[in-house]
């Protein structure tokens, strides 16, 4: 999808509030990182986001937040920050539909005892609409999620990596634990489809959460 476009002024404010994601995401990893490492990252984050964003006004914000995901991911993997919970990583190919599932799945029946991750390795525009009211259903809110774009640091920080039809998209490091989950895509299936989709899922996480020695939430 091509980036958004932006008149000068339009251009000079976007610029103006993504530095100043940049600075609050500075005094967060003060001590960790650089200001000049949070800058590339922000910027990087951004150039990733910009033509994804449905709206002009929410890309500050998607890019504060993929940033911030991204520098604690990479924290961890360097041994800058110490892991108190396990770290799992879903990847599909769009981050709409399965990966979404899946991640907020983990979260939710996991009670947060697991630190969960997903990303795309081609990212959609939005999450699927269909994926969003029936996890909505469920208690489950993805207004505040949206679809993101496999970084390398996320794969070097999870200790489960899950993939769901992408094929070698993903990296392979040593000592990881990778899966690959054979899940039919959502994408423009009935709702009885995406339902049953939604509840194979479910399955595939409670036993993984069992493997993990983490009790499921009923």
């Amino acid at each position: 999808m091509a980036a958004l476009s932006l008149t000068p002024a339009e251009e000079g404010e976007l610029r103006l509030r993504i530095r100043r994601e940049a600075e609050a995401l500075a005094r967060e990893f003060a001590g960790i990182f650089s200001i000049e490492t949070i800058e590339r990252y922000v910027n990087e984050s951004f150039d990733a986001i910009r033509g994804r964003a449905r709206l002009l006004d929410f890309v500050p914000v998607f890019v504060h937040r993929y940033t911030r995901e991204r520098l604690r991911a990479l924290a961890q993997a360097e041994g800058l920050v110490t892991k108190d919970r396990p770290e799992v990583l879903y990847v599909c190919v769009h981050n709409a539909g399965r990966s979404q599932i899946a991640a907020a799945l983990t979260a939710q029946l996991s009670g947060g005892a697991v630190a969960v991750r997903s990303a795309g390795s081609d990212p959609a525009d939005e999450i699927n609409p269909a994926v969003v009211a029936i996890l909505a259903e469920r208690g489950i809110d993805l207004s505040q999620e949206f679809p993101k774009p496999l970084a390398d640091e996320l794969v070097r920080a999870a200790d489960v990596v899950i993939t769901m039809g992408c094929g070698d998209a993903c990296p392979i490091y040593p000592g990881k634990r990778y899966m690959d989950w054979e899940v039919p895509d959502p994408a423009g299936q009935p709702r009885e489809v995406v339902e049953a989709i939604v509840a194979d899922i479910e399955g595939r996480v409670r036993k993984l959460l069992e493997e993990l020695g983490v009790p499921a939430i009923s």
